[in-house]
């Protein structure tokens, strides 16, 4: 029998696409039809392409959206029937092995390893009725046997597990002579069949249990409103539901104070993964892998006042936490489109934007508390506990306070605020004091420096670990009229400064041991101390 001859090596005529209508039901396209997202689960992402793709013709996929938390990636190949003949009813959840059991359909699973996020996955079909791939232009691998290539052939593109958005680029044409002359070694790469089975009884059981903890959080969101935030003004307690007792009685040993104003809530703008109450006091996210999920509060963080929120979470293995921050932008200018999946990108904005990242997961139930000081720094307490300062602001600035909830921590509830004169001297004190001991402090703020630090440089704009040194203790102390003496020995004259933060506050002497010591900072700011520079006076 004659063997088809092999196309030409020229680029595809039409630029590829996804078919409009042949798609599960949790596929969403752009206006394009080059981006195809999975919203929502792990399955029913099954597409297709919008016209068959010819022989030795190179589907150019970029993995452009990968979310850990699910079992598998995902699933590719072809089919010799026409998708736009599909009903919706027709497509099936899985591509494997829903598809692959049908006449006409040819598809496999990605190894989960090489499924990273912005790979480049090139797949084909040769006139042998093999399917080959490539990651990242790689070395061609063997995928699959024996498609029929007497008909047209479209692309399959199952949306799945971790993969959740895959953009197509342009196609181009394999080489057909490497193909055909592929060394033993080369074959012996044909993968076997992926147990598919496994990896959706392990996703259906995970989304059982997020559906289960989903509808548990929604019992709990919807039983918010029974309890109204403390009010600054007197109340008896014969007026309170033995419901809301309860509540508050809980809460009261966790360190809230029975009396805190209401006057703050959630801002209206906020991610797109985020639901709120009617009353805008609690945020929720539904899905523990949604990503936009920034809040702010609807007013400025005032002088001396403290904010209280109380965190829950779902309790399934889920990584990742909390993330508190303060901006001089109003989130009532912003729109939720401008919110990034990645608060990181915020601190390319012309605002000030001050963000810590370093908290440790927090129990259900746990209540987080936020003071803003007249000096600018930022203290925090857990469940009535001083954890001593978080951050240095600007306090020159109107400021709002946001977060973002992530991973486990899916819900978090404003109690209340606390005005200035209510504020006890212990909880700064002892903030002070703890804030020696941590040495897990980790934060981020734009190009707009804090009036605390020096002008000589700008603020960093990526994450920061800041611990304290372990060997040398020193007392937080400004420098004032004594600034000819070193902070840390009191001894000898200030004659060097530290980079990169260029706080002048140490002796030579002193310098040159910290910069000896792993993990050091500056006395003054706490930044990480590069390298010490001697000075010397004319």
């Amino acid at each position: 029998m004659p063997v088809p001859a092999s196309p030409p090596l020229s680029s595809s005529p039409e630029s590829p696409r996804f078919h409009p209508h042949a798609k599960g039901k949790n596929i969403r396209l752009d206006a394009q039809l080059r981006r195809a997202t999975r919203k929502n689960s792990f399955c029913n992402g099954i597409t297709f392409s919008q016209q068959p793709v010819c022989l030795y013709e190179k589907v150019h996929l970029r993995l452009s959206g990968v979310h850990t938390g699910w079992s598998g990636a995902l699933r590719f190949g072809f089919t010799s029937l026409d998708p736009g003949e599909l009903a919706m009813a027709d497509i099936p959840k899985y591509a494997c092995p829903d598809l692959v059991t049908r006449q006409g359909y040819w598809a496999k699973a990605l190894p989960e390893r090489l499924a990273a996020c912005d790979n480049v996955l090139a797949f084909w079909a040769d006139r042998h009725g093999r399917v080959f791939y490539t990651v990242n232009e790689g070395e061609p691998v063997l995928f699959h046997c024996g498609l029929s290539i007497g008909c047209p052939l479209w692309a399959i593109i199952d949306i799945y597990g971790i993969t959740q958005e895959v953009t197509l680029l342009e196609s181009t044409f394999a080489d057909s002579t490497g193909t055909n002359c592929l060394s033993t070694t080369r074959i012996t790469t044909y993968l076997p069949q992926s147990n598919h089975d496994s990896a959706n009884y392990s996703n259906n059981q995970l989304e059982t249990n997020q559906a289960a903890a989903a509808k548990m959080a929604s019992l709990q969101f919807s039983n918010y409103h029974q309890l109204s935030p403390c009010s600054s003004s007197s109340s008896t307690s014969s007026s309170i539901p033995s419901s809301s007792t309860s509540i508050i009685s809980q809460r009261s040993t966790r360190g809230v104070p029975l009396t805190l104003d209401a006057d703050m809530r959630f801002n209206t703008v906020h991610g797109a993964d985020v639901v709120l109450s009617s009353d805008r006091t609690v945020a929720c996210i539904h899905f523990l892998d949604s990503s936009r999920t920034l809040v702010f509060s609807d007013r400025p963080v005032r002088l001396g006042e403290s904010l209280y929120v109380e965190v829950g979470h779902l309790g399934l293995p889920y990584f990742g936490a909390l993330l508190f921050g303060m901006t001089s932008c109003d989130p009532g200018t912003l729109h939720t489109g401008e919110l990034p999946a990645d608060p990181d990108v915020l601190l390319d904005r012309k605002e000030y934007w001050v963000m810590y990242r370093g908290f440790p997961s927090p129990g259900p139930g746990d209540v987080l508390s936020f003071t803003m000081l007249d000096n600018g720094e930022v203290h925090h307490g857990v469940n009535g506990a001083a954890h001593g300062r978080l951050l240095c602001v600007d306090s020159s600035q109107v400021l709002w306070a946001f977060f973002t909830l992530h991973g486990a921590v899916n819900r978090l509830k404003i109690l209340g605020t606390l005005p200035e004169s209510h504020c006890t001297p212990s909880f700064v004190s002892r903030g002070i004091a703890c804030d020696d001991s941590n040495s897990d402090l980790a934060f981020s703020v734009n190009r707009s420096s804090s009036a605390s630090e020096s002008s000589l440089v700008t603020a960093p704009s990526s994450p920061l670990s800041l611990p304290v040194s372990p060997s040398l203790s020193f007392p937080e102390v400004p420098i004032s009229n004594k600034s000819s003496e070193c902070t840390v020995c009191f001894d000898q004259e200030v004659d060097t400064v530290i980079y990169t933060c260029g706080h002048m506050c140490l002796c030579n002497d002193c310098g040159l041991k910290l910069k000896k010591q792993k993990n050091t900072c500056c006395p003054i700011c706490r930044r990480p101390i590069k390298d010490v520079i001697k000075t010397y006076r004319p």
